[in-house]
């Protein structure tokens, strides 16, 4: 198993070697995983094609060492603890042998459907067991599965689906979470209606009893898995075989798929795990996430299983039934390791301070953050509210493309600062740049964050497009990854990740491209043309403003933003919904016809007084007529 750094000086020297010798430090976390034939090269890589490989000519299966090595020593240790949306449903507890029997029995299942190695799945499940059992099975005989967040509309499911010509999708007949009953198998159907002319199969699970249409190509879950063997030969997988696809938005509006290979993540999902959050033997840890995100993937499912831990899932939200519903969770099953969002701590810091205290809280001993800079107040509230001033937080920095953690403390050992993701785990090269790329020289600076090595868990490309993967990540800056953030860092090297810098927003932890968003905006047969732009908001972190020109008869009213978010939930889904939306004569433009969202930001703010020289725009005027009109919305 992976070794676990315990003190400041093992850390220091972790990661001068992860430096001064990537390959053979690299090698001695992968030699502590099952092979079925070992690598032959640690890392192959260039940043300007790109083309990155390691552990080459290696074959292993992720789910051998999620699973199978850990049936002789903790076969009965609880893998998955579940606890439901209803408070006073049953928890379910599935041990590491009896995953490892349902695992195989679904992957059987797929394999009787005609799913094989490569292969695409597409998952548009609630946060149920089967979620994460339908995952491994996809592993377990080598096709790739695309996890699609179950709160995605039939059109973004379907554009996702044809994207990757996904041959089956699964899902639900319907989704719990909070008072909502989500209808989950019609919008599997209408995504059908769009498109979708891959799919062969349809298998849908029965978890809320809701009734649903049936078609051909629909089969249950139940009748799936009838008759089944619980044994299944895992698929002999190349280190560089493609484990999964994740959708992510960025700054045009088509989203990406992004790739991560079998070996490559496995080495880096562990290690990641481990020593962030100093997992110790038979600690309970959850992640709060949903496995459609990246967070769900490496952090609840794919890290917790490949470290031997007993990872929860959690089907419901924050708040219900009440503000005390995590915290009553904790209580119940002793959590020590808590993972959560700078929004959900937002909001339930917002509920008051009595739902936290009522809980016995004191098995906890680490608590995390993730999905977006957490700011010094929700901090300081989760440091003594939750972890009674004691506990170390691990405000962790990451994206999608980069697999795993990049930038946190290690629990416990990294002196931690509010607001800072401080220092870069071994084997990660941060550096900042400024918009010439010219790297800035060591200790205090500010610049556009970049990554200037390779680590195993990094993205290998975009499904079907690897030019657009050249394009987005690796173009900007000449033999660097662009993670696409500002950061900053003090004299100590710890960085503190000040946000995008490009046309994407982090709204609760989502990323959003603003191009995303306008295009369904511009579905509404009312608008002529919007801008959108992220703007501080005290729960979400950022909001979504949407600036719209409208044909004749639009208004600044009630009637036409409920329109165009009815629209937008269509087109994208509940969480692009705009914050505010103001209806404009005109946006601000260069003589070149670019709209100049740095001015839209700034009145979105609020900091309309701090625009400076607006002459060389095509329209200057029309800045103080948005200016006059935004502070009402």
């Amino acid at each position: 198993m992976t070794l676990r750094i315990t003190t400041k000086e093992e850390y220091q020297l972790a990661y001068e070697k992860s430096v001064s010798s990537p390959r053979t430090f690299w090698a001695e976390q992968a030699d502590t995983f099952e092979w079925f034939e070992k690598y032959k090269e640690v890392v192959e890589w260039e940043f300007d094609t790109p083309s990155v490989k390691w552990f080459i000519g290696g074959k292993t299966n992720i789910t051998v060492n999620c699973l199978d090595r850990h049936l002789k020593g903790r076969g009965e240790q609880t893998a998955i603890l579940w606890e439901a949306n209803d408070p006073n449903a049953e928890s379910i507890s599935l041990s590491y042998k009896e995953l490892h029997s349902r695992v195989c029995q679904f992957a059987n299942a797929l394999k009787a459907q005609g799913v094989g190695k490569g292969d695409r799945v597409v998952l548009y499940m609630p946060m149920v067991v089967e979620l994460a059992i339908a995952t491994l099975a996809c592993a377990r005989i080598g096709a790739i599965h695309s996890v699609v967040f179950a709160g995605f509309s039939a059109s973004a499911l379907a554009s996702r689906v044809d994207d990757a010509t996904a041959k089956v999708i699964l899902t639900a007949d319907g989704n719990n979470r909070g008072k909502k009953h989500i209808p989950v198998k019609s919008i599997v159907d209408d995504a059908l209606k769009l498109g979708c002319k891959s799919v062969e199969r349809v298998i849908v699970l029965n978890n809320t009893g809701l009734d649903v249409t049936w078609g051909d190509r629909d089969l249950w879950w139940s009748d799936a898995i009838k008759g089944q063997s619980i044994q299944c030969s895992p698929e002999p997988m190349d280190s560089e075989d493609p484990l999964f696809i994740l959708y992510t938005s960025g700054s045009t509006g088509k989203p990406k798929g992004v790739v991560h290979t079998c070996g490559g993540y496995m080495v880096y999902a562990e290690y990641s795990f481990k020593n962030v959050f100093q997992y110790e033997e038979k600690d309970i840890y959850w992640c709060t996430a949903d496995i459609g995100w990246i967070t769900g993937h490496t952090y609840i499912v794919y890290g917790p299983l490949l470290a031997g831990a007993t990872s929860m899932m959690f089907e419901g939200v924050p708040t219900f039934p009440d503000a005390g519903r995590f915290w009553q969770i904790c209580d119940k099953h002793n959590v020590n390791i808590f993972y959560t969002a700078p929004t959900a701590i937002r909001a339930l810091m917002a509920c008051g301070d009595e739902w936290v205290e009522k809980y016995d809280l004191s098995s906890l001993k680490v608590l995390g953050s993730v999905g977006e800079p957490i700011n010094e107040e929700a901090w300081q509230w989760y440091s003594e509210k939750v972890g009674k001033g004691i506990l170390p937080i691990v405000d962790t920095w990451w994206q999608t493309e980069t697999g795993g953690i990049m930038i946190s403390p290690l629990a416990g050992i990294t002196d931690t600062i509010p607001s800072y993701a401080t220092l870069p785990l071994p084997g990660i090269q941060p550096c900042l740049v400024d918009a010439e790329g010219i790297e800035q020289p060591a200790g205090e600076a500010e610049g556009l964050l970049c990554i200037k090595h390779p680590w195993p868990s990094m993205l290998r490309t975009t499904w079907g497009d690897h030019q657009r993967c050249q394009l987005t990540y690796f173009s900007a800056f000449k033999g660097m990854y662009f993670t696409g953030d500002g950061a900053r860092r003090n004299a100590d090297g710890a960085y503190r990740i000040l946000g995008r810098v490009d046309d994407v927003m982090n709204v609760s932890g989502h990323r959003l491209g603003t191009a995303e968003v306008e295009n369904a905006i511009n579905e509404h047969e009312a608008v002529i043309e919007s801008a959108v732009v992220g703007y501080p908001h005290d729960i979400k972190g950022q909001g979504i403003f949407a600036y719209v020109i409208c044909k004749d008869g639009a208004a600044n009213d009630p009637e036409f933003k409920a329109a165009i978010n009815k629209v937008v939930v269509k087109e994208i889904g509940p969480i692009a919904k705009p914050d505010k939306l103001l209806v404009v004569p005109a946006l601000p433009k260069t003589r070149s016809g670019k709209i100049m969202r740095r001015i839209l930001r700034k009145i979105a703010a609020g900091e309309g007084d701090q625009l400076g020289d607006v002459s060389t725009l095509l329209n200057p005027e029309i800045v103080e007529t948005i200016k006059s009109h935004a502070a009402d919305v």
